[in-house]
């Protein structure tokens, strides 16, 4: 199991992803942005996900170039994830997305790209054209963000390649459980956005206890138990203390207990939008 940051989870297709990453949701272009990405890369980070809509690839592009120079890293021991967006989904359009981020982020592939979000009557098309980058060797793994179980029988009915990885909202009030057993059971790997449910459990009484009982705080256990539950996880922060303080997971372990515990805190709420009622 996972037991240092840079532990890699093998995805179908026999790519290895990190199991722990860094997400740059709604962190502005700028310094700050620039010095959270190669912090984390300087503490042993691997993995870096972005998307065309957070409107940060320049910025992320910047610091993944400044870590290599500095750090002494080669590009191929980075793990960069971007998403296309809704307003380019479409065959030609996604490709013309995939071409912008690459250039945006100065890079020469992604190691993965997904669709964003499952826009009805539009990403069979963008699925078509993931499937063409893939075939081409233009990206080395193609997955969906925010697909139900339903979206992703209809990609996988009309599709050449299964989507490797399906990334979701998920976090303990919101499990998924019919969705992460249907991606268990179809080789497709299970991925978390929003792992903390923004701040929003910080003051749960069971993880309070926990965070007591392991000598950790609410954050770590949470991070932990995605891990144990076989979920790759990407939390998101700017601040130094918090970059490493996510990561120091990897020295201790949940019982099978607790980690039912918090599994049952699950009340399928969500804190983004509802993927079959989108309407942007």
């Amino acid at each position: 199991m996972t037991n240092n940051l840079q532990a890699t989870t093998t995805l179908s297709n026999g790519v290895n992803m990190p199991w722990f990453g860094l997400g740059v949701f709604k962190v502005e272009e700028g310094p700050e942005l620039v010095n959270a990405v190669k912090f984390a890369i300087k503490q042993g980070y691997r993995s870096i996900d972005t998307a065309a809509i957070y409107g940060n690839e320049e910025g992320v592009g910047q610091a993944i170039q400044e870590a290599i120079n500095e750090y002494g890293i080669t590009r191929d021991e980075l793990f960069i994830t971007s998403k296309v967006w809704n307003s380019d989904l479409g065959y030609e359009s996604t490709i013309a997305a995939y071409e912008t981020s690459l250039e945006k982020l100065g890079l020469d592939y992604l190691d993965l790209y997904l669709v964003h979000w499952p826009v009805e009557d539009k990403y069979l098309e963008a699925w078509r054209a993931l499937e063409t980058l893939y075939s081409e060797g233009r990206v080395r793994a193609i997955g969906v963000s925010n697909f139900q179980v339903h979206h992703l029988e209809k990609v996988m009915k009309n599709a050449k390649t299964k989507p490797m990885v399906n990334q979701v909202e998920y976090h303990p009030r919101l499990t998924q459980a019919e969705v992460k057993t249907f991606c268990d059971n179809n080789g497709i790997q299970f991925e978390a956005w929003s792992p903390l449910m923004q701040g929003q459990l910080f003051d749960n009484p069971l993880l309070k206890e926990l965070a007591n009982k392991y000598n950790k705080t609410i954050a770590q256990i949470i991070l932990r138990w995605d891990l144990q539950n076989g979920v790759v996880t990407i939390p998101k922060s700017t601040k130094e203390r918090r970059i490493i303080e996510n990561s120091t997971i990897f020295d201790f372990e949940l019982t099978a207990e607790d980690m039912d515990r918090i599994t049952s805190l699950n009340e399928n709420h969500r804190v983004g939008p509802d993927p079959d009622n989108i309407d942007f």
